[in-house]
Protein backbone atom coordinates (compact mmCIF):
# COMPACT_ATOMS: atom_id res chain seq x y z
CA UNK A 1 0.00 0.00 0.00
CA UNK A 2 1.42 3.86 -0.84
CA UNK A 3 1.55 5.80 2.06
CA UNK A 4 0.46 9.62 2.03
CA UNK A 5 3.61 11.91 3.04
CA UNK A 6 3.32 15.07 5.26
CA UNK A 7 5.19 17.19 6.69
CA UNK A 8 3.87 19.06 10.48
CA UNK A 9 4.89 21.30 12.81
CA UNK A 10 3.97 20.95 16.30
CA UNK A 11 4.63 22.71 19.61
CA UNK A 12 4.70 22.10 23.32
CA UNK A 13 4.24 24.34 25.76
CA UNK A 14 6.43 24.37 29.31
CA UNK A 15 4.82 22.49 32.07
CA UNK A 16 2.40 20.60 29.28
CA UNK A 17 2.65 16.94 27.40
CA UNK A 18 0.09 17.63 24.49
CA UNK A 19 1.63 18.83 21.09
CA UNK A 20 -0.44 21.32 19.48
CA UNK A 21 -0.20 21.85 15.64
CA UNK A 22 -0.97 20.28 12.75
CA UNK A 23 0.04 20.67 8.42
CA UNK A 24 2.77 23.03 7.18
CA UNK A 25 1.54 24.26 3.79
CA UNK A 26 4.26 24.68 0.75
CA UNK A 27 6.40 27.49 1.40
CA UNK A 28 5.60 27.99 5.02
CA UNK A 29 8.27 28.29 7.55
CA UNK A 30 7.26 25.27 10.00
CA UNK A 31 7.93 27.70 13.31
CA UNK A 32 5.77 30.06 11.63
CA UNK A 33 2.95 27.07 11.59
CA UNK A 34 3.52 26.50 14.83
CA UNK A 35 2.51 30.05 15.89
CA UNK A 36 -0.69 30.01 13.38
CA UNK A 37 -1.57 26.72 14.76
CA UNK A 38 -1.69 27.64 18.32
CA UNK A 39 -3.29 30.72 17.02
CA UNK A 40 -6.04 28.63 15.29
CA UNK A 41 -6.75 25.85 17.73
CA UNK A 42 -5.97 27.51 21.16
CA UNK A 43 -6.82 30.79 20.67
CA UNK A 44 -3.04 31.94 22.12
CA UNK A 45 -0.28 33.88 21.36
CA UNK A 46 3.06 32.28 21.44
CA UNK A 47 6.54 32.60 20.52
CA UNK A 48 8.91 29.40 19.32
CA UNK A 49 12.12 29.02 21.62
CA UNK A 50 13.97 26.26 20.46
CA UNK A 51 13.42 22.68 18.83
CA UNK A 52 12.46 19.78 20.59
CA UNK A 53 12.10 17.24 18.51
CA UNK A 54 12.38 15.49 14.92
CA UNK A 55 11.22 12.89 14.17
CA UNK A 56 8.88 10.28 11.13
CA UNK A 57 5.23 8.80 12.67
CA UNK A 58 4.81 5.88 10.61
CA UNK A 59 1.86 4.13 10.10
CA UNK A 60 0.74 1.59 7.38
CA UNK A 61 -0.72 4.32 5.25
CA UNK A 62 0.81 7.21 6.19
CA UNK A 63 4.17 8.57 7.05
CA UNK A 64 4.29 12.00 9.18
CA UNK A 65 6.90 14.29 9.12
CA UNK A 66 6.73 15.85 12.34
CA UNK A 67 8.91 18.57 14.24
CA UNK A 68 8.16 19.76 17.47
CA UNK A 69 9.04 22.85 18.88
CA UNK A 70 8.81 24.70 22.42
CA UNK A 71 7.41 27.35 22.89
CA UNK A 72 6.24 30.06 24.92
CA UNK A 73 3.26 32.37 25.28
CA UNK A 74 3.83 36.27 24.36
CA UNK A 75 1.68 39.42 25.66
CA UNK A 76 -1.25 40.02 23.59
CA UNK A 77 -4.12 38.74 21.05
CA UNK A 78 -2.81 35.77 19.16
CA UNK A 79 -2.75 36.88 15.09
CA UNK A 80 -5.51 36.61 12.78
CA UNK A 81 -5.98 35.63 9.18
CA UNK A 82 -2.68 34.45 8.69
CA UNK A 83 -2.34 34.63 4.44
CA UNK A 84 -1.29 31.50 2.64
CA UNK A 85 2.04 31.54 1.90
CA UNK A 86 2.95 32.75 -1.38
CA UNK A 87 3.30 30.00 -4.40
CA UNK A 88 5.16 31.86 -7.14
CA UNK A 89 3.84 30.71 -10.01
CA UNK A 90 1.45 27.66 -11.74
CA UNK A 91 4.79 24.92 -11.72
CA UNK A 92 4.33 21.58 -10.57
CA UNK A 93 4.67 21.31 -6.53
CA UNK A 94 7.67 19.27 -5.25
CA UNK A 95 8.03 18.61 -1.56
CA UNK A 96 10.78 16.62 0.81
CA UNK A 97 11.70 16.40 3.65
CA UNK A 98 15.62 16.40 4.01
CA UNK A 99 17.69 15.82 7.28
CA UNK A 100 22.19 16.82 7.16
CA UNK A 101 24.37 16.78 8.48
CA UNK A 102 27.60 19.21 9.98
CA UNK A 103 29.98 16.11 10.40
CA UNK A 104 33.49 16.33 12.17
CA UNK A 105 36.41 14.32 13.09
CA UNK A 106 37.81 14.35 16.55
CA UNK A 107 40.48 17.11 14.90
CA UNK A 108 37.59 19.53 13.94
CA UNK A 109 37.52 19.02 10.23
CA UNK A 110 34.41 19.16 8.58
CA UNK A 111 33.06 16.68 5.93
CA UNK A 112 31.27 18.55 2.79
CA UNK A 113 30.39 16.82 -0.59
CA UNK A 114 30.49 18.30 -4.07
CA UNK A 115 27.29 18.56 -6.31
CA UNK A 116 26.94 16.73 -9.03
CA UNK A 117 26.41 18.04 -12.55
CA UNK A 118 22.35 18.26 -13.42
CA UNK A 119 21.45 18.93 -9.75
CA UNK A 120 20.09 22.38 -8.57
CA UNK A 121 23.81 23.36 -7.06
CA UNK A 122 26.15 21.49 -9.38
CA UNK A 123 29.71 22.54 -8.39
CA UNK A 124 29.20 23.72 -5.04
CA UNK A 125 29.99 22.47 -1.78
CA UNK A 126 27.23 20.52 0.53
CA UNK A 127 26.28 19.29 3.59
CA UNK A 128 26.28 15.06 3.73
CA UNK A 129 22.01 14.35 3.78
CA UNK A 130 19.35 14.61 1.82
CA UNK A 131 16.02 13.48 1.52
CA UNK A 132 14.38 11.18 3.75
CA UNK A 133 12.94 8.01 2.14
CA UNK A 134 9.39 6.97 3.33
CA UNK A 135 9.16 4.67 6.66
CA UNK A 136 13.05 5.96 7.52
CA UNK A 137 13.28 8.19 10.77
CA UNK A 138 15.25 11.36 9.68
CA UNK A 139 18.53 10.26 11.95
CA UNK A 140 18.61 6.75 10.06
CA UNK A 141 18.02 9.09 6.89
CA UNK A 142 21.18 10.86 7.65
CA UNK A 143 23.45 8.13 8.60
CA UNK A 144 22.47 6.06 5.61
CA UNK A 145 23.50 8.93 3.51
CA UNK A 146 26.41 10.03 4.94
CA UNK A 147 27.62 6.45 4.27
CA UNK A 148 26.26 7.17 0.60
CA UNK A 149 27.92 10.27 -0.44
CA UNK A 150 31.25 9.88 1.44
CA UNK A 151 31.74 6.22 2.74
CA UNK A 152 32.16 7.29 6.61
CA UNK A 153 30.26 5.69 9.54
CA UNK A 154 29.22 8.66 12.25
CA UNK A 155 27.27 9.52 15.16
CA UNK A 156 24.93 11.73 15.82
CA UNK A 157 25.62 14.00 18.97
CA UNK A 158 23.26 16.91 18.51
CA UNK A 159 20.07 18.08 16.72
CA UNK A 160 21.01 21.95 15.60
CA UNK A 161 18.02 23.49 13.89
CA UNK A 162 15.49 23.10 11.22
CA UNK A 163 14.89 25.49 8.36
CA UNK A 164 13.09 25.71 5.11
CA UNK A 165 13.65 26.60 1.89
CA UNK A 166 11.64 27.37 -1.57
CA UNK A 167 12.61 27.31 -4.82
CA UNK A 168 10.43 28.15 -7.17
CA UNK A 169 12.28 27.01 -10.46
CA UNK A 170 14.48 24.31 -9.35
CA UNK A 171 15.60 22.21 -12.29
CA UNK A 172 16.96 18.89 -11.55
CA UNK A 173 17.07 15.19 -13.07
CA UNK A 174 13.37 15.22 -13.72
CA UNK A 175 14.40 17.40 -16.93
CA UNK A 176 11.46 20.00 -16.12
CA UNK A 177 11.19 22.95 -13.63
CA UNK A 178 9.64 22.25 -10.35
CA UNK A 179 8.11 24.35 -7.78
CA UNK A 180 10.32 22.93 -4.74
CA UNK A 181 9.77 23.38 -0.71
CA UNK A 182 12.46 21.71 1.69
CA UNK A 183 11.92 21.13 5.10
CA UNK A 184 15.49 20.53 6.49
CA UNK A 185 16.34 19.44 9.82
CA UNK A 186 20.36 19.98 10.92
CA UNK A 187 21.81 17.77 13.04
CA UNK A 188 26.10 17.66 14.46
CA UNK A 189 27.63 14.25 13.79
CA UNK A 190 30.69 12.83 15.10
CA UNK A 191 32.79 10.63 12.87
CA UNK A 192 34.87 8.97 15.22
CA UNK A 193 37.51 6.76 12.76
CA UNK A 194 37.52 9.39 9.55
CA UNK A 195 38.84 7.90 6.37
CA UNK A 196 39.52 8.91 3.07
CA UNK A 197 36.12 10.32 1.74
CA UNK A 198 34.60 7.49 -1.11
CA UNK A 199 31.40 8.47 -3.01
CA UNK A 200 29.48 4.54 -2.84
CA UNK A 201 26.24 5.58 -4.00
CA UNK A 202 25.35 4.41 -7.84
CA UNK A 203 26.70 6.30 -10.48
CA UNK A 204 24.18 9.15 -11.49
CA UNK A 205 23.40 10.10 -7.95
CA UNK A 206 23.81 13.89 -6.81
CA UNK A 207 27.09 13.57 -5.20
CA UNK A 208 30.16 14.03 -7.49
CA UNK A 209 33.24 14.18 -4.89
CA UNK A 210 33.72 14.03 -1.09
CA UNK A 211 36.18 15.69 1.21
CA UNK A 212 37.22 17.24 4.43
CA UNK A 213 38.03 20.73 5.17
CA UNK A 214 39.83 22.60 8.20
CA UNK A 215 37.41 25.29 9.15
CA UNK A 216 40.34 27.95 7.88
CA UNK A 217 39.72 26.19 4.31
CA UNK A 218 35.47 26.55 4.74
CA UNK A 219 35.19 30.60 3.56
CA UNK A 220 37.56 30.14 -0.16
CA UNK A 221 34.81 27.70 -1.33
CA UNK A 222 31.97 28.11 -3.01
CA UNK A 223 29.14 26.14 -0.71
CA UNK A 224 25.31 26.31 -0.90
CA UNK A 225 23.14 27.85 1.84
CA UNK A 226 22.88 24.91 3.98
CA UNK A 227 26.37 24.98 4.41
CA UNK A 228 26.50 28.45 5.00
CA UNK A 229 23.42 28.02 7.69
CA UNK A 230 25.20 25.37 9.70
CA UNK A 231 28.13 27.38 9.92
CA UNK A 232 25.88 30.14 11.81
CA UNK A 233 24.40 28.23 13.37
CA UNK A 234 27.20 26.57 14.76
CA UNK A 235 29.13 29.91 15.85
CA UNK A 236 26.20 31.20 17.80
CA UNK A 237 26.09 27.87 19.47
CA UNK A 238 29.83 28.74 19.97
CA UNK A 239 29.14 32.22 21.16
CA UNK A 240 27.25 31.18 23.73
CA UNK A 241 29.23 29.16 25.35
CA UNK A 242 32.53 32.00 25.32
Amino acid sequence: MTRARSITAYGLLPGTTEEIGGPVRHNENPASAVVRLFAEQAGLAVAVSGVRQVRALIGPDLHEDRVTFDVVTVPGPPRTGFPEPDGGNDLPKGRRFAAYGLAADPSGRILLTRIATGYPGAGRWHLPGGGTDIGEQPAEALLRELFEETGQRGEITELLGVSHRRNPNALGPEGYPINWHAVRALYRVLVPEPSAPRVTEAAGGSTADAAWFTPAELPGLSTTEVVQWAATLAQRESDQFR
